[in-house]
């Protein structure tokens, strides 16, 4: 059985009251919460809210759930929104209880410190997704946003492969990262006019393009 195979089974089990479905899938993914909140440095107690929280809210949406195969990603998505929340709050409790005459200034650190969160969750949605591909996928990003670039005659000596096939199989790469359940969702959290963006790239001064941002591109990337 496939992991989506298996994710699936679990949701439509715990859909229809299956109790051990459900303590399948919170065992099977309580670490990726946990895991999530410690990237964000939450105290312990804080951790354990955002945990309970996450699930009461998947307890609301699991009948929404379009696709279960994605539950990975919306948990990953979800646990991210409600640690930013979490962090948020601490930082405004913290701005208004030291500065005596801080009425401006909660909101102006509230938008500095979701601008990083943001950062922070862009990056671990990549990260995850990137991390989800195969070993020598890993390896070509890896060599392809090499600071200094890498030469595509020493990625191909490198890796064993043509020349000819690493712009290719760079586009297939890009292609299934936007695929990926956490990146996915993260778009669709962010843009709720409806248009989805992307994980793109930065130009580099040999042509390679480096996927470490967010923006509005085409569906199919631009060759270095």
């Amino acid at each position: 059985m496939s992991n989506d195979q298996l994710v699936t089974g679990l949701v439509t089990q715990a859909r229809n009251g299956d109790r051990q479905a459900w303590d399948a899938m919170v065992e099977r993914y309580a670490p990726l919460i946990w895991s999530i909140c410690r990237r964000y440095r939450l105290a312990d107690a804080d951790a354990h809210d955002v945990g309970q929280s996450v699930w009461l809210h998947l307890v609301d949406q699991l009948g929404a759930l379009r696709d279960p195969a994605a539950l990975p990603g919306w948990l990953a998505t979800t646990t991210r929104r409600e640690c930013r929340r979490v962090v948020c709050a601490a930082r405004r409790s913290s701005v208004a209880g030291s500065a005596p005459n801080a009425e401006a200034l909660p909101d102006e650190q509230a938008a500095t410190a979701e601008q990083q969160l943001l950062a922070a969750e862009r990056y671990a949605a990549l990260r995850e997704a990137l991390l989800d591909l195969p070993l020598d996928w890993q390896r070509l990003i890896a060599l392809l946003v090499a600071d200094p670039p890498v030469p595509y005659a020493e990625i191909s000596a490198r890796l064993g492969i043509p020349i000819g096939s690493i712009g290719p199989t760079r586009r297939r790469c890009l292609d299934k990262l936007r695929q990926h359940p956490a990146i996915t969702a993260l778009n669709n959290a962010e843009r709720p006019d409806g248009v989805t963006t992307y994980p793109t790239t930065h130009r580099r001064s040999n042509g390679y393009r480096s996927p470490a941002r967010y923006d509005d591109v085409p569906a199919d990337p631009v060759d270095g």
